[in-house]
Order: structure tokens, then sequence, then C-alpha cells
């Protein structure tokens, strides 16, 4: 799924706890669920915007020095402006796009 283009919200929406609670029947899993899917999205915006950043690292020893990168800051700005990764889990989890699985009853395999 490509979070950019994701039709969530940039700024905080309030939200019908009994919508969400529809779903999974209890808001509490619902809840869990979305906080589970918002940390993977976190991880991989931030693994993606690390490596974009990456390119525009140089290496030098003198800390005086400080470069100002005009793309470099762009980028950061662009991430900046993306929906927070809780609010896309909460947007993927109202429109079915996020798949999960109860485990119920769960048992320790045996040796």
């Amino acid at each position: 799924m490509d979070f950019k283009k994701s039709d969530a919200p940039v700024t905080t929406v309030t939200r019908n706890i009994l919508e969400l609670a529809k779903k999974t029947g209890n808001i509490y899993e619902a809840v869990v669920i979305c906080s589970k899917y918002s940390n993977q999205v976190n991880a991989e915006l931030r693994k993606e915007l690390y490596e974009k950043l990456e390119e525009f690292a140089t290496y030098n020893d003198n800390l005086e020095e400080v470069h100002e990168n005009r793309e470099q800051i762009e980028v950061s700005r662009y991430y900046e402006k993306l929906p927070k990764p809780s609010l896309i889990a909460v947007e993927e989890f109202l429109h079915d796009n996020i798949y999960y699985t109860r485990v119920e009853n769960a048992t320790e395999p045996e040796e």
C-alpha cells in the first residue's frame, strides 16, 4: 500500500467509537488493531525517509561546517506533511483495508 496516496485526514478527526467497535465487536480490540498497524506504517515511512535522506549524507569530521541542502529540506517537509500513521491506520481500518486475525484459545505447539 502506498501510504502517501492515502485519503486519511492530515489533522485530528473526532471518531465515533461505536463505528470503530462495529468491525470487531469490541472497542479495545479495534484500538489494538489500529495501534499495531500504525506501528507498521510508521516503521515503513521512517525507513523510506531515512533511505532518501541517506542520499544527501556527507561524512565530515568537522562539526563547525553545516550544509543546508534544499532537496533534503524539501524531502523532510514532504514527509512532515503526510498524515500521521495513527490517522492512516484508523482510516484503513474503517475502510476494511487491514487484514487481521483473532487468536482464540491458542495452544502451545507440542514438543
